[in-house]
């Protein structure tokens, strides 16, 4: 199990990789707020380090920037992001059908 120092090292590196991810996809603040609905001064501070991404913004980020929540936090260096689930258009259980 990991110590907390290192824990601590692998979340540091959320905010670097944040700020990267949206200067390739050539995003402002502005646009990650618009297509995401995280509040621009939050998303500022979870670039400057300021905060950490709780698990919802992560899952928003990671798919706005086609990557993993993993990349994201820190715990992979590969940016490719996992396979997605393809949800069917139809929600009802099939058991209700």
């Amino acid at each position: 199990m990991p110590a907390k120092k290192e824990i601590k090292k692998l979340l540091s590196v959320t905010d670097n990789r944040l700020k990267e991810l949206r200067e390739q996809k050539g995003f402002t603040q502005l646009n990650v707020q618009m297509e995401t609905g995280i509040d621009q001064s939050d998303y500022s501070k979870l670039e400057r380090g300021l905060r950490k991404p709780t698990y919802n913004q992560a899952a928003l980020l990671s798919h706005l920037f086609d990557t993993s929540i993993d990349y994201i936090y820190g715990f992979t260096l590969d940016p490719r992001p996992y396979p997605r689930i393809e949800r069917p258009e139809d929600d009802e259980p099939a058991d209700k059908k």
